[in-house]
């Protein structure tokens, strides 16, 4: 199976830290020249200064805030105007916050729906072209298994992740005949701040301690435990490869079991 990443040029988004920072690691550990996009320099220029570099890439990273596409397309376009294509992006913004769907403002509906849908499409118009070019492409989005089954208490993710879906299935259905795919990775509950923010969220609601809801979130987790970011990682770095050049259009569920539903 070849999922050698050699050659290939990544844009990793939300890279700074957690999940996306676990996939610029494991893009450059299979070959891939990754370029890191986030809102903290500092935090960036450690992220590339870790990255593999064994197989003679140069790695490099774009401060962004991505409540702002406009700033993103110019700061893509500088990369687009070099020789070499994109040939992967990895969607992957900041989880909106917590809280019943009632209590959301408009404006958290509005800051969401930037980040993840517009800043998105903005990506795929610049990029996609040069992946039509090059005759391959791989688009990944970073969602959440509220695609499958809404989750408590995230009611403005539960939203924005869902259309997120529905734009990632319909692009793959434009743009599968030109050696591209468009696909989901849809994480459970993962080691990240995210997590931490959510288990800290429900235990103030139900009026416990963070280990005692951390431990009541594990159980209902056939695996019983949270994930590794890395673990959600190799599945992102699998449909970047050659191998996936078949799967598209596809949410790939990695939470250990938790979600109901097929």
């Amino acid at each position: 199976m070849d999922i050698s990443l050699n050659g290939k040029r990544a844009l990793v988004c939300g890279a700074s830290k957690g999940i996306g920072r676990a996939i610029a690691n494991e893009m450059a550990s299979l070959g891939a020249e990754v370029t890191v996009v986030a809102r903290s320099e500092d935090k960036l220029k450690s992220v590339v200064e870790g990255m593999d570099i064994s197989h003679g890439q140069s790695h490099k990273y774009l401060v962004v805030d991505f409540l702002n596409p406009d700033a993103l397309g110019e700061a893509i376009e500088g990369i687009v105007s070099e020789s070499a294509p994109i040939h992967i992006v990895v969607n992957n913004a900041g989880g909106p916050k917590g809280g019943p769907i009632i209590e959301s403002g408009l404006q958290d509906f509005a800051n969401a729906f930037t980040m993840h849908l517009l800043c998105y499409q903005k990506l795929a118009q610049l990029l996609i072209p040069g992946m039509k070019d090059a005759g391959y492409g791989r688009v990944i989005n970073v969602i959440s298994t509220s695609v499958k089954q809404p989750i408590q208490n995230l009611g403005v993710s539960n939203t924005i992740r869902a259309a997120v879906a529905n734009w990632s299935k319909t692009l793959a259905n434009e743009v599968g005949g030109y050696g591209i795919t468009v696909n989901n990775v849809l994480p459970g509950y993962t080691k990240t701040e995210r997590l931490d923010e959510l288990v800290n969220m429900r235990a103030n609601m139900a009026g416990v301690s963070p280990d005692e809801m951390l431990k009541r979130l594990n159980s209902d987790v056939p695996a019983n435990r949270a994930a590794e970011p890395e673990e959600i990682a190799y599945a992102a770095a699998f449909l970047a490869g050659p191998s996936a050049s078949f799967i598209s259009g596809s949410n790939i569920i990695v939470d250990g079991g938790k979600t109901k539903s097929l």
